[in-house]
């Protein structure tokens, strides 16, 4: 069983940074997509980043600039830095994964975390 385990998220400033964490608990094969996503209040789920194993990244329409994914693949993990935070980064921020479940065949399996609570005051 694959399990996503998330950490860093908290109540910051505006201004402030955070860097949020995300581990892959188990195994996914193949090229491996990891990435985040958030849902401000009232509002619809939002691509920030995904980041693939083979080295391919895309953000999402609201992440330019501040935002930079990265990911140790040899640690499972996928990190969010987030700067210069402003208040519309308020959210619940959920790491999402993807892969194969299995080396000898393919069959997709897609995980997601929790959710991290980001609160940014002004």
């Amino acid at each position: 069983q694959v399990q996503l385990e998330e950490s860093g998220g908290g109540s910051v400033q505006a201004g402030g940074s955070l860097k949020l964490s995300c581990a892959v608990i188990g195994s996914l094969f193949g090229d491996v997509r990891m990435g985040w996503y958030r849902q401000p209040p009232g509002k619809q789920r939002e691509l920030v980043a995904v980041t693939t194993s083979g080295g391919r990244t895309i953000y999402g329409d609201s992440a330019k600039d501040r935002f930079t994914i990265s990911r140790d693949n040899a640690k499972s993990t996928v990190y969010l830095q987030i700067d210069s935070l402003k208040p519309e980064d308020t959210a619940v921020y959920y790491c999402n994964a993807a892969g194969s479940e299995s080396d000898s065949y393919y069959r997709f399996l897609e995980v997601w975390g929790q959710g991290i609570q980001v609160t940014v005051s002004s």
